[in-house]
């Protein structure tokens, strides 16, 4: 498989790791968007939301529950943050494995 976030999840990228597990891996963007961006997918190959199903669910769900303590490390919990989850042409999805964007530091425009 050529998909570059599987590469990462097995190493062979390199990435700037904030937080990892057994299902997730956190990692810093590398164009980033906002003064905290950091990119949150799971460690299996699963194309766009519109993949998700029952027998991958757990990995999503893990995603969300770790938010919470990714933004207390990065220090954006009080402040507030942004999740943004890009499906499809449409949607600007820039790569085929489903993939969560945690953005903060800075005040968002309201506008998208």
């Amino acid at each position: 498989m050529n998909c570059i976030f599987c590469k990462i999840i097995n190493k062979e990228i390199p990435s700037n790791v904030v937080f990892e597990n057994d299902k997730i891996l956190a990692f810093h963007d590398i164009a980033p968007q906002a003064p905290v961006h950091v990119i949150i997918i799971p460690k299996i190959h699963v194309s766009s939301a519109n993949e998700v199903n029952e027998n991958n669910s757990n990995y999503i769900s893990e995603i969300f529950i770790a938010i919470p303590e990714i933004a207390k490390k990065l220090g954006i919990d009080e402040s507030g943050y942004r999740i943004i989850n890009n499906c499809g042409k449409d949607g600007c999805q820039s790569v085929g494995h489903i993939h969560f964007h945690l953005l903060g530091g800075k005040m968002m425009s309201e506008s998208f």
